[in-house]
């Protein structure tokens, strides 16, 4: 079969692999017809995650037709449509029984590399290294699903694969960022990252109940989108300042939450920070560019939340400690446990409250993968995200 697979650093191709085998009774294969290029394949596709190996499969976002099913998988059947979340997940764990997919204690065959960088392991999770299992990703042609019976959704005929395969990690990341925030009426919520999962946080925030949504980031065409579809209020970081900007906005208090949905690569203009995060990223002394994470500790009002699920891997410096400390701020975050949220957020898309598909700018071919990530990548053509047709 055909797949998309991680060469090195800033190289994909697609290749030619072994089709995959059921290995475990709780397997499933599906034969994808849709995936997508997440930003945070971007953090392997620039090499800031460790434990990649070249021929890697990648795609952590997809859904398809199952054609086979080990013995022991009873809910899914040939033909069925699914789409599959991110996290492999048990179901059977102490995580996982209490709603925690992102760290299931089960499906990680490599936990020991991940203890020795994060003391305890994550569940494994498609395309996304050995750190996290090395399992094969969904940017090919078939995909095999351990753990069948307990992650894959059954996507009914009306809602389209556009809109289906959002539930595979974006639509349920950006809404467990918003849920995490504890909104209540009248509350201002600010979003730094108006990617996917931004766009998502703050289309969450507004479902939750928000009265006021700040989305702040650099892209003209990604902050239009922010205000044209979400009815946000936006802040170009580029031109204006991002702390006292929101101090304006909110009579001096700061928003009540703030939702970090931008991680590692996050940029500052031509700052001295930035060019001391970028300089240590580099030279591989510090793992993350934090800047927006720590800028929404300062921005936010004390006493409010910060909730992170742009995507992490290792270690922050700088890391204002004594800010949120002293200010009582709360900080929730995780991998998002995408197998709590798929129903619930279907049923959203089934009534009419929000169509996902509203991100997409870009669809083309699996063939055509490299081209995908080098234009998502360098955010040309508008890019917010793209699909890979099968």
């Amino acid at each position: 079969m055909k797949a998309t697979a991680w060469m090195g650093t800033d190289s994909v191709k697609v290749i030619d692999v072994p089709d995959p085998k059921i290995m475990n009774a709780r397997d499933a294969i599906v034969r994808i017809s849709t995936t997508a290029i997440c930003g945070s394949d971007l953090h392997l596709y620039h090499g800031y995650i460790p434990a990649m190996r070249k021929g890697d499969i990648l795609g952590h976002e997809f859904m398809g037709e199952v054609v086979e099913v080990g013995p022991q998988v009873r809910n899914l059947k040939p033909g069925d449509r699914v789409v599959v979340p991110f996290p492999i997940s048990c179901g059977h764990c102490s995580s996982c029984q209490r709603g925690l997919y992102s760290v299931c204690e089960n499906s990680n065959p490599n936990a020991g590399i991940a203890e020795k960088i994060m003391g305890h392991s994550p569940a494994g999770i498609f395309g996304y290294s050995h750190l996290l299992g090395g399992y094969a990703g969904g940017q090919a042609e078939y995909a095999r699903v351990p753990f069948a019976d307990v992650g894959p959704l059954k996507v009914p005929d009306d809602v389209r694969d556009d809109q289906a395969v959002m539930l595979a990690d974006v639509f349920p990341t950006g809404y467990m960022g918003a849920e995490m925030c504890d909104i209540k009426p009248g509350q201002v919520i600010a979003v730094w990252g108006a990617g996917p999962v931004g766009l998502f946080a703050a289309a969450s925030a507004r479902l939750l109940g928000a009265e006021r949504v700040i989305v702040i980031d650099r892209f003209p065409y990604r902050l239009r989108l922010a205000e044209e579809h979400l009815g946000a209020e936006t802040i170009n970081y580029e031109q204006a300042d991002v702390l006292d900007t929101l101090n304006e906005m909110t009579a001096g208090r700061g928003p009540d939450a703030c939702i970090d949905a931008v991680g590692l690569e996050s940029h500052h203009g031509n700052t001295a920070m930035y060019a001391y995060d970028r300089a240590k990223q580099v030279a591989r002394v510090e793992t993350e560019r934090p800047f927006a994470l720590r800028q929404a500790i300062l921005a936010c009002r004390s006493g409010g939340v910060v909730s992170v699920v742009g995507a992490y891997g290792g270690f922050v410096d700088k890391f204002p400690m004594g800010a949120f400390m002293n200010r009582s701020l709360i900080m929730r975050t995780g991998q998002c446990h995408v197998q709590r949220y798929t129903r619930p957020l279907l049923e959203r898309i089934q009534r009419g409250e929000i169509d996902p598909s509203f991100i997409v700018s870009h669809r083309m071919p699996l063939r055509d993968a490299p081209k995908g990530y080098k234009i998502f990548q360098k955010k040309q053509d508008d890019c917010t995200k793209v699909l890979l047709t099968v």
